[in-house]
């Protein structure tokens, strides 16, 4: 198969997005596929592919006021029709669509090309967050100019599917994210790791994810206190400092990746994510897989990843006393959080990348069907 990607971010940045890519990427690598990457450039190379054999892309691009990481690409759908009429792939893949993929899904339309697109970010809600809530209807109207065109929008999440559905979004199919269940996996815990964050034993409590206002982290404070733990927070982002104050007890790591995030995530007794903008949350997984339980808002993704009172707790978005009580009982309780514990491991196996990259691939020949039997 002839496939173009095409996504709003891409590496080096490392979040949600790029992850997804590179793991289909190398899927696609197995199978032989032909695979083209159109991408904005973040100021050089994307560096090596691992397993991966795609050309690359890169169109110039700005930094986005006031989160320099984010890029968005600049040029025309011209210059993007150009590219996709010379490749001439069976189908265009839209990782999280918004900027640069509102302009490839109008060259796919006028080339006559299959579009499949991932929704990913909820983009509209990330403008209420950061205070522009007049560009959240703008947002919309983007979200079903682009997903209303596709051949099949696939949603990593009940909740997903049925905000696209409520927004009268057509050809919305389930289709979730994988996790790697060798990297993530009890057996990387670490009493080293333990040993230098852990005052006196105490239960570590963990958060994984970007440091920024859309992850709500600050909501982490309603966790002071609580006797024999500690808080650990992995990642960066624009808020850390203002995180740092806030948190002044906190064990803050930093970026980590690969097997060091890994052995910090099996290190954690407890993880939580507060967050209520996601449409996902690979994260969850990735603790699970590592046999350490959840604690996380119950609003969007986490709603399909979190089986309450088995694998973790769901707390009422915005309820922070119930968050910390949730957290109590877990911390507290040696033996109720084992066998959580125990449940979170066995709730993700099979659902390892392989396994949903293939399909993926599926989704790829119905809409290539599909889109054929409409141009007859």
């Amino acid at each position: 198969m002839r496939i173009v990607v095409v996504a709003e971010t891409f590496l080096p940045a490392v979040n949600g997005v790029t992850h997804s890519v590179q793991k289909m990427l190398e899927h696609f690598a197995v199978r032989g596929d032909e695979v083209l990457v159109i991408a904005p450039s973040a100021g050089g190379p994307p560096g090596p592919l691992p397993g991966a054999a795609a050309r690359v892309v890169l169109l110039p691009s700005v930094p986005l006021a006031r989160y320099a990481s984010v890029r968005i690409a600049v040029g025309g759908v011209a210059r993007i029709r150009r590219i996709l009429a010379e490749f001439a792939p069976d189908v265009v893949h839209l990782a999280s669509p918004f900027e640069l993929g509102w302009r490839a899904a109008r060259a796919a339309e006028q080339l006559g090309l299959p579009v499949i697109a991932v929704y990913q970010t909820d983009i509209p809600g990330y403008a209420a967050r950061y205070g522009v809530p007049f560009l959240e209807n703008w947002a919309w109207q983007r979200v079903e100019n682009i997903h209303g065109g596709a051949a099949r929008t696939l949603a990593p999440s009940g909740p997903a599917v049925a905000q696209l559905h409520d927004r009268g979004i057509p050809r919305v199919r389930l289709w979730r994210r994988g996790v790697d269940t060798h990297r993530f996996h009890p057996s990387r815990r670490s009493t080293t790791l333990r040993a230098g964050i852990a005052r006196d034993g105490a239960r570590l409590i963990g958060y994984v994810g970007r440091l920024a206002a859309e992850k709500q982290v600050e909501d982490l404070r309603a966790l002071a206190g609580i006797d024999n733990t500690r808080l650990v927070i992995i990642g960066d982002g624009p808020q850390r400092p203002a995180l740092e104050a806030m948190l002044p007890d906190a064990a803050f790591l930093g970026f980590l990746g690969g097997n060091a995030l890994a052995a910090a995530m099996a290190s954690l007794d407890l993880f939580v994510h507060p967050g209520e903008l996601e449409t996902f949350c690979q994260t969850i997984q990735e603790a699970m897989a590592s046999g350490v339980p959840v604690v996380a808002t119950a609003r969007g993704g986490p709603l399909d990843l979190v089986d309450n009172s088995r694998t973790g707790w769901l707390y009422e978005p915005g309820n922070l006393d119930e968050f910390r009580r949730y957290v109590e009982d877990l911390v507290g309780d040696d033996a109720k959080r084992a066998a959580f514990s125990a449940a979170a491991f066995a709730g993700v196996q099979g659902r390892t990348w392989p396994v949903v990259c293939e399909l993926l691939v599926q989704h790829y020949e119905e809409a290539i069907n599909d889109h054929a039997l409409l141009h007859l």
